[in-house]
């Protein structure tokens, strides 16, 4: 295998985590019934997915892991993709910005999804043994969420890294599903801490395998294949005679969901690609580093599963904006301000499927929408990674530094906040530029994480090939998934 992600089996491994699959009575999906799980995932799941709830540790609700489960937290099957269309009169721009919810997936955010890409490859090659062996997932909140969840479903024990000053919503729900949590110096932006910590677990345990959605390459080719193709659909529905997908806009985080940019650009060539940041640690932009409070955006480096040759474009938000965007949204106050806009009800009521980073896309699309001077007949596809379900502490923290928040400040926040968003602190990138980004990748993972200065030249120099052979393997890793499958014979 010159580039792709291994699939070579370990046979000891492998009967490891059949054993365990048949134990628990595990039947794990493939890529193709995340994809379209309407059609494709089988009818004795479905039956007992009408019995158990969305977060419940079923194994079952790895078939929950796709953008398609049906919006209710008991019960529900599958439908079309779930997203939110932003009016023009919260956005203050012309052009639809389309956003895929990420609340509906099992632990209420998509990196589930991410952690899913990055175990399952090795669990069904038995490169990773649930006996011998605990997952750890480093993370700055969600992705090690989402690894401690899908390490219970699928039998592994589980060490969740993360850093210390995160959201209180995200330690109380990893205390019920992780067998371990290690709390690292920091918030969001202190990536390096957390890698120093899983170094030092590499030198003193020989029980554990490391899985680091910064450089794990499952995570490019799940989003690749299940949130680029739900995204092509989206666009399928909300797009008339003479509309044009104009681009997609994503913050940065892990950058696996940078793939939909690799994915929708082979459908539509001349559509752009822009990924964010916090002002307040602008490395994509001007090599800077920084603390900020934009929860679920990782930063001071840029992640190995970047593919930056195909980024056109890259922006920082200032998290005040942010984090007032949040607050217009949440208060009581803040959504009578918005009525008076003329946003309707059922709008209003789903403004709480937007968490923080959300929020952070939103605000990069208007930025996306006014430098390109967009219309009503451009689409900007942007995510939301999760909801507010984890953030209401943080609301309560703005509450407590402000306590009244009238109708006023809700005008003044919107005016602000979202409607004076500009085109600055964003730079269009020219080739020069995007070697300049994808170099910086040296310094984290050759000199410390120890990748080879060969691999990093053959993702710039041998674009194509690299990445085309990463996404190209859906139908292998399949094949893989279902063969583990017949080996347990629970169907």
């Amino acid at each position: 295998m010159k580039y792709g992600i291994d699939l070579t089996i370990n046979e000891e491994g492998l009967k490891h985590a059949v054993e365990t699959a048949k134990k628990r009575n595990i039947v794990i999906p493939t890529i193709k019934q995340m994809k379209d799980p309407d059609t494709h995932t089988p009818a004795p799941i479905k039956d007992r997915l009408r019995k158990t709830g969305l977060w419940d540790v079923d194994t079952a609700n790895l078939f929950r892991i796709t953008w398609k489960n049906e919006p209710v937290k008991s019960g529900g099957l599958f439908g079309n993709a779930n997203f939110l269309e932003l009016p023009s009169a919260i956005t203050g721009v012309d052009a639809r910005i389309v956003a895929l919810v990420g609340k509906w997936f099992p632990t209420g955010a998509h990196k589930v999804g991410a952690s899913f890409g990055c175990l399952v490859p090795r669990l069904v090659t038995g490169q990773f043994d649930p006996v011998n062996q605990k997952a750890v997932w480093p993370s700055t909140g969600n992705y090690c969420r989402g690894g401690a969840y899908n390490s219970q479903l699928l039998g592994c024990d589980s060490i969740a890294i993360l850093p210390e000053g995160m959201s209180r919503e995200r330690f109380e729900w990893l205390e019920t599903v992780a067998g371990e949590i290690i709390g690292t110096p920091g918030t969001e932006s202190n990536v390096k801490e957390i890698y120093d910590k899983v170094w030092e677990l590499r030198r003193t345990r020989d029980d554990i395998m490391v899985f680091n959605q910064f450089e794990e390459l499952g995570n490019h080719l799940w989003h690749y294949q299940v949130t680029g193709g739900a995204m092509e659909e989206i666009l399928k529905l909300v797009m008339g005679p003479g509309d044009r997908y104009a681009g997609a806009v994503v913050t940065s985080g892990s950058a696996g969901t940078t793939a939909v940019g690799d994915y929708l650009k082979k459908i539509y060539p001349t559509s752009k690609f822009a990924v964010g940041e916090a002002l307040q640690c602008p490395t994509l932009l001007e090599n800077g580093f920084g603390d900020h409070r934009l929860e679920g955006i990782g930063d001071k480096h840029i992640p190995w599963v970047h593919n930056v040759k195909n980024t056109d474009m890259v922006m920082a938000l200032d998290d005040e904006d942010c984090m007032r965007f949040i607050r217009l949204c949440n208060e009581p106050e803040g959504r009578k301000y918005l009525s008076s806009l003329g946003l309707s009800d059922d709008f209003l009521s789903q403004l709480d499927l937007m968490g923080i980073s959300g929020a952070a896309n939103v605000l990069m699309a208007v930025k996306m929408a006014k430098y390109y001077e967009l219309t009503s007949k451009d689409v900007i596809l942007t995510v939301f990674t999760d909801s507010m379900e984890m953030y209401g502490s943080r609301v309560a923290e703005m509450q407590e530094k402000e306590p009244v928040y009238t109708k006023l400040e809700a005008a003044r926040d919107h005016a602000r906040h979202v409607l004076g968003v500009r085109t600055d602190n964003l730079l269009e990138l020219s080739y020069r530029e995007k070697k300049r980004v994808h170099n910086l990748k040296y310094y984290t993972w050759v000199e410390q994480q120890g990748k080879t200065s060969e691999e990093l030249n053959a993702q710039w120099y041998d674009a194509e090939e690299y990445w085309g052979s990463v996404q190209s393997m859906a139908d292998k890793v399949d094949e893989r998934i279902d063969e583990f499958n017949r080996m347990v014979g629970i169907l």
